[in-house]
Order: C-alpha cells, then structure tokens, then sequence
C-alpha cells in the first residue's frame, strides 16, 4: 500500500477472505446473488442508518439475528461490476461485548469475515467515535472509515485532515455528509477497491505494553495459529482470551472457530487449545 491508503491501488491479494457460506449462513446473511458482504458499523447517532439507506434505497429489509431478539437490517447496492450486500451492525460504542448488541456486532465481524467493515465515525466527535474504529482494526484490516457529519464539522469551525488521519489509521477516510449525498461516490469506490483488493490496508494496531504481556501474547497467537492457520485475527482473539472474555473462550471450546480454518488435523489441535483455555 501506498503512504496515502486512499490513493493505493494494488492487485488483488491472494489472501483477501473467502465467503465463509456455512459460517454466514448461521449468522443469518444469504449470499446467493451477492459478489460481497459489507458491514456497517459505528456508534449511536453518528447517521449510520441514514449512510444504510442512502447506499441501499429501497432493497433492504429488516428481521432478527438468528437466536437473538436485535433487530437486523439488511440491504444491496450495485457498484461497477458487483453486487454488494450491506448488513447494518447495532451501534455501539464498543466491542467488548457488555451487551448483545455488542456481542451481535462483535460476532459477526469476527466469524463472519464480511469482505469490508464501514465505520461510521461522527467528524464532530472524533475523538470518543475513535475507540470503536480502533477495536474493528483489532479485528479485521479489511477497513472504511466513513466521516459523516462534515457539514455539521464545519459549522462548528472544525477541520479534520482526512488524509493524516487515513495514514494514522492505514485504511481510507472518506469525509461524508450521508443526509445529503456528499462524499457518498467517493464511500462507494473506496468500499469496491477494499473489497477487490486494489486498496490493501495496513491497519494502526496497539503495540505497547509490559514484556510478560507480549510474551504471553506471542506465545498464545502461536498456539491459535497452529489450530487454526486461516484465521485472519488470531492476536485479537488471543488478546480477549487473555482479557478473560468468557464469550471468545467459549467459541474456542465449542470450535466456532473451526468454521474459519478448515485441516484434517485440525479438529485434534482445536481439544488441545480448549483444554489449554478452560484450564
């Protein structure tokens, strides 16, 4: 990728996520017709839903999460030569899963491998709707900030430089006002060229902390790697386990996991590393 994550455009990569179609199909989302699945995040009254309906119009629909009582909405848009399906997340302020609806977003960001997440991020409040940003990057690199609600920054005399906060973040920043159709050609063709592979992300990930953290850290990330050696997000995961995230640790004792790393062996490793988590 370039210096500028908004003017990268490299070849597709070999490594970019492949749909996962059992693994989707739990979560809820039919692939069927659909080239790739994108997911809105962000948090409460950041014009996420007003970014969902001005990319999806009148194709979208509304239901549950499969198991649980969260409102879903999804939609489609088409964009060059593919059809994208555009699934709005709930909005939360985190991903540490305190609540279901952050339990929902965070699952299916996780096992879900959608090909882009969008977050929605208030130009107004930068700097609170910058926590969840930083937790999606923790996950997956696969990553759009939309800025909405430029037009309000700039009525409050404030500036954000998209572009120093694009090489900060290593993912594109489309400055956006969704309510009135700004910025929104621009969304759509960062969104194509992550999701194709022209744009390659090299995402802002936390490094810092004491020795005994980043050996422990390193040592896990292993152990998780050689269980399961497709999964995009082995360090987030061994970072929640070692947080003690109960719902993590149960989706390694009961092989969710599984669903995203596939290997004959795989299923001797994956008792292995449960009985490591459990004890």
């Amino acid at each position: 990728m370039s210096s500028d994550p908004q003017s990268s455009a490299t070849p597709a990569c070999e490594t970019c996520p492949v749909h996962h179609a059992t693994n989707l199909s739990k979560l809820g989302v039919d692939m069927e017709d659909w080239d790739f699945v994108v997911a809105l995040a962000g948090n409460p009254n950041t014009g996420k839903s007003t970014v969902f309906n001005a990319l999806t119009g009148l194709r979208q629909h509304t239901g549950n999460w499969p198991g649980k009582t969260v409102t879903r909405a999804e939609g489609g848009f088409e964009y060059g030569d593919h059809r994208y399906k555009l699934v709005d997340l709930p909005g939360t302020y985190s991903l540490l899963a305190t609540s279901l609806d952050e339990e929902v977003a965070r699952d299916f960001i996780l096992f879900g491998q959608p090909d882009v997440t969008v977050v929605v991020v208030d130009a107004t409040r930068l700097e609170r709707n910058l926590n969840l940003a930083l937790q999606v990057l923790e996950i997956t690199d696969r990553v759009v900030i939309c800025l909405n609600l430029i037009d309000e920054a700039r009525r409050h005399n404030l500036q954000v430089d998209e572009r120093r906060l694009a090489r900060d973040l290593g993912v594109p920043v489309v400055p956006t006002a969704a309510r009135y159709g700004e910025g929104l050609p621009e969304l759509l063709q960062a969104i194509s060229e992550v999701a194709t592979g022209r744009t390659v992300c090299q995402p802002h990930r936390i490094q810092s902390g004491p020795p005994a953290l980043k050996q422990a850290l390193s040592q896990l990330v292993a152990q998780i790697e050689a269980v399961y050696p497709a999964l995009p997000n082995a360090r987030w995961v061994a970072l929640r386990l070692l947080a003690g995230d109960r719902r993590i640790a149960e989706a390694v004792s009961k092989g969710e996991l599984g669903d995203l790393s596939r290997g004959d062996s795989e299923q001797v490793r994956q008792t292995d590393l449960s009985a490591e988590v459990a004890s």
